[in-house]
């Protein structure tokens, strides 16, 4: 993702709920687990991770899908698109679905979750990879050399 083009908007299938971020992401992602093969109907979810302050809804009101619980899944009420979470106990944090933007083609996943769940055929060119979901540790450094990539071009 380009330096210079920090933000960028996004929405739903159908056009009826619309939102807004206004930097680039902390983290791009891609998740194996069965839930979020099952919520895509596909091989994995892709997702880049933004802080909440720069994130913002600006048409349409989403609605809580998926499972409800202390992670919300917001998807839109007509189209059914699954379009960010907010992750439980990161309320700093919203979690995007990369190809709910408008433009998701430079948004190739950093690091990928779950690939103990992973469908055997399923590939991403993810720079790491991690069998459950990577310790919260590990999170600074994994978005110190994101962004470092993204410096380079990734």
């Amino acid at each position: 993702m380009k330096e210079d083009h920090p933000g960028q908007a996004g929405g739903c299938r159908c056009g009826q709920v619309r939102f807004e971020v206004g930097s680039r992401p902390l983290l791009t992602m891609a998740c194996h687990c069965t839930g979020c093969q099952r919520m895509t109907a596909s091989a994995y979810s892709l997702s880049t991770l933004h802080l909440s302050a720069s994130f913002k809804v600006t048409q349409g009101e989403p609605v809580i899908g998926g499972l409800r619980g202390p992670t919300r899944h917001f998807f839109c009420p007509h189209c059914m698109s699954w379009l960010f979470t907010r992750p439980e106990g990161l309320d700093d944090y919203v979690n995007v679905r990369s190809t709910m933007l408008d433009d998701a083609r430079s948004f190739r996943p950093f690091i990928e979750t779950y690939t103990s769940e992973a469908l055997p055929w399923a590939r991403t060119p993810a720079v790491h990879s991690f069998e459950k979901f990577p310790p919260p540790e590990l999170f600074p450094a994994l978005g110190a050399e994101f962004a470092e990539k993204v410096d380079q071009g990734f």
